[in-house]
């Protein structure tokens, strides 16, 4: 049985506040908790999960014999899950360090312009790592990767690709070395592209694109040709179609 304090204390970590001053977050599911058990990225302190989920993982659970497994009913599950609809297994884990620096030269790195809906988050980062892309430089203002929301929608990518977030005018300036190219309704055809070996690739926010600041450090701008009528496509559908053209 889960105290209602702890109920209260794994609740808390759906807010960013307190995921920041405990540096914990929470992962849920049948697929993802394990896979992010098996990256060994985070350090897992406990999972609380119901019993046939424990009795299947039973191997897994047993090379990680420093955390904590809980067993509870469904009722408790759905007590301190952050889904609509609770999953068999709800895991807390510690955050990683953050990353400091990235090495741009000679690889992809892909950059996000105040990207804010975790959703796009958690898939771009699905995508990043689909593509092979290590490293994901955020502007400060873009949505959290351990928000519930997009840790799940990256179902154990987060494990795989580092992120920087960062004031991007001042990290781009520190990278002149290495080209960049940025999404854009205006610029050259995705055709005209070929496959690149090193480059910055930046995504702009859903709403308003690329800032007008880290636009004018941009080399090229890449569009994505328009056949039908629709004013926009959504972000991380933008990442993976440039990504599958020239990566």
């Amino acid at each position: 049985m889960i105290s209602k304090p702890h109920t209260k204390y794994i609740q808390s970590l759906q807010h960013k506040k307190l995921r920041d001053e405990l540096n914990l977050f929470i992962a849920e599911g049948p697929k993802l908790v394990p896979e992010l058990l098996k990256t060994g990225a985070f350090a897992c302190k406990e999972v609380f999960a119901v019993k046939e989920w424990l009795e299947e993982n039973e191997k897994l659970l047993r090379s990680h014999d420093s955390t904590s497994f809980n067993e509870v009913e469904f009722f408790e599950l759905e007590k301190i899950s952050a889904l609509t609809t609770p999953n068999q297994v709800l895991a807390v884990f510690e955050k990683r360090s953050p990353v400091v620096d990235i090495e741009t030269k000679g690889s992809i790195t892909l950059v996000l312009d105040t990207i804010q809906d975790p959703g796009n988050m958690g898939t771009i980062l699905r995508i990043a790592d689909w593509f092979g892309i290590r490293h994901l430089v955020c502007s400060v203002g873009s949505a959290d990767i351990y928000n519930p929301k997009v840790v799940q929608g990256t179902m154990g990518s987060l494990g795989r690709v580092n992120v920087l977030y960062t004031d991007l005018v001042t990290w781009l300036q520190q990278n002149k070395g290495v080209k960049v190219y940025a999404a854009s309704l205006q610029g050259k055809g995705l055709s005209s592209f070929g496959k690149l070996k090193e480059g910055i690739i930046i995504i702009g926010n859903e709403a308003h694109g690329i800032s007008d600041e880290v636009m004018q450090l941009v080399n090229e701008k890449i569009t994505i040709p328009r056949i039908g009528e629709a004013e926009s496509l959504n972000a991380a559908v933008a990442t993976g179609i440039i990504l599958s053209h020239v990566v």
